[in-house]
């Protein structure tokens, strides 16, 4: 097996396989992120003096070829090399020569594939605010289309007080903010740039890392060499959180519409072709996008634990089974984004049920409002609350169904537009236009 580390000794093939596990078939998700991080290497090598221009040229045009082949699908890491690290600088030697054992002057494989995951979890991360912000922009539209729409509040899974689909498809939306709080801390501690620290230990050559960290569309370096190994196992960790947090909110709406669905809660419905039935009960609509996403999320749930667990009490240096970090974390950007744009898809086609508070069960339900009511007119709130009690107990309760409740984030008073520019805030924290820049320009 062709490796950059190889010198004389072959490895036993049972420990090959076992330490290699599936990283040919993962780095294929990471091929042109490692182009594009030699791209920037290459050219700050040339900058101070370690490659010729001749050679840099060479290269230059190699690499670009090859991301070309990357971007087109006829790239491929072949049966007998390692990584994708290995199949570049194999592809780049048997096309230009001596110039493409040039490359990784300056370079550890520890610093390489370091920012061949941040390229590539910046990218991924961008895709997950991508998503989010579509599916933001869906519900906040429902909550607005369906604001006068009334909705029977729970508490304990028992009828509590008024609400309204504004008020559901709403809370969502701003659920979505706070999650893309934590997807921009992610992105921000993802967005430096580790290459030059080698090893974790730097290089005894000059190099240029603030050079690199322009070319790739970095916001900083991670300056301290031996932290920026360290950042290993943590970056993962911290986008893990993010990606959990987000999934958490899709797994809770997931829950609420499995319940809505049902014959007993029957507040929306969806058409029949985007529900399952049953093999002996011609009757049922099951809700299985929802069931399955549910399951789904909440198993993304348990990513930062499993990134935890894989990374605890390790010391400082690299140790060979962070590599195994990619198999949990590149499923899960796959997962969450399919989520997302499920959820989408279904809402699109959701039906909300205008008459839900005719049914005599939700009677008790402004029981608090009528409280109110009296409350404003003189009554001290321990005494209005025992005068409506005991007209419940009495059997004689029988109140309006209109909820006038004006404070900001209530029904009459949903302030989507502060909700709306918080999310419009967020998003242009990402700095997306910059890195496309970056980029574009590397191989152009």
């Amino acid at each position: 097996m062709s490796k950059l580390w190889q010198k004389t000794t072959n490895v036993d093939e049972l420990v090959e396989n076992f330490t290699v596990g599936r990283d040919r078939e993962l780095d294929a998700q990471i091929a042109a992120s490692d182009v594009l991080g030699s791209l920037a290497h290459t050219t700050m090598l040339q900058s101070i003096g370690l490659l010729s221009t001749a050679d840099h040229e060479l290269v230059q045009a190699e690499l670009k070829q090859i991301y070309q082949e990357i971007q087109s699908g006829s790239f491929v890491i072949e049966a007998d090399v390692e990584d994708v690290h290995s199949q570049v600088e194999l592809l780049l030697t048997r096309r230009i020569g001596d110039a493409g054992k040039k490359i990784h002057s300056g370079r550890s494989r520890n610093d390489q594939v370091l920012v061949d995951l941040k390229l590539f979890f910046r990218q991924q991360l961008q895709e997950v605010v991508e998503e989010v912000e579509n599916l933001f922009k869906q519900l906040i539209e429902l909550s607005e289309k369906h604001k006068d729409v009334l909705l029977p509040g729970y508490t304990h899974l028992q009828i509590a007080m008024p609400s309204s689909f504004g008020l559901w498809f709403g809370a969502y939306a701003e659920s979505l903010v706070d999650d893309l709080e934590v997807l921009l801390a992610a992105y921000k501690i993802t967005n430096k740039n580790p290459l030059g620290s080698a090893a974790g230990y730097g290089s005894s050559f000059p190099l240029n890392r603030t050079l690199t960290t322009q070319l790739l569309g970095f916001d900083s370096l991670n300056y301290n060499v031996v932290y920026a190994q360290m950042g290993r196992g943590k970056t993962e960790r911290i986008i893990a959180q993010a990606l959990s947090s987000v999934a958490a909110t899709l797994a809770k709406m997931a829950m609420d519409q499995t319940l809505y669905l049902s014959q007993n809660f029957n507040f929306v419905s969806y058409p029949d072709n985007l529900t399952t039935g049953s093999s002996i009960m011609p009757h049922k609509k099951n809700p299985d996008v929802w069931e399955i996403m549910r399951g789904k999320c909440n198993r993304l749930q348990a990513l930062p634990n499993d990134v935890a667990l894989m990374t605890t009490n390790l010391p400082s240096g690299y140790h060979r089974e962070l590599q195994l970090l990619k198999e949990l974390l590149f499923p899960a950007f796959t997962e969450l984004k399919l989520c997302l744009q499920m959820a989408a898809f279904m809402l699109q086609h959701i039906e909300v049920k205008k008459d839900i508070l005719n049914d005599p069960k939700y009677a008790y339900l402004f029981s608090v409002d009528e409280v109110n009511k009296l409350v404003l007119g003189g009554l001290p709130f321990r005494d209005a609350y025992k005068q409506v009690g005991f007209s419940i107990e009495q059997g004689n309760f029988n109140p309006g169904k209109k909820a006038l409740h004006t404070h900001e984030g209530s029904i009459g008073n949903l302030n989507n537009d502060k909700i709306s520019a918080a999310m419009d805030n967020l998003l242009k924290s990402f700095d997306f236009e910059k890195i496309r820049h970056a980029i574009d320009s590397l191989v152009s």
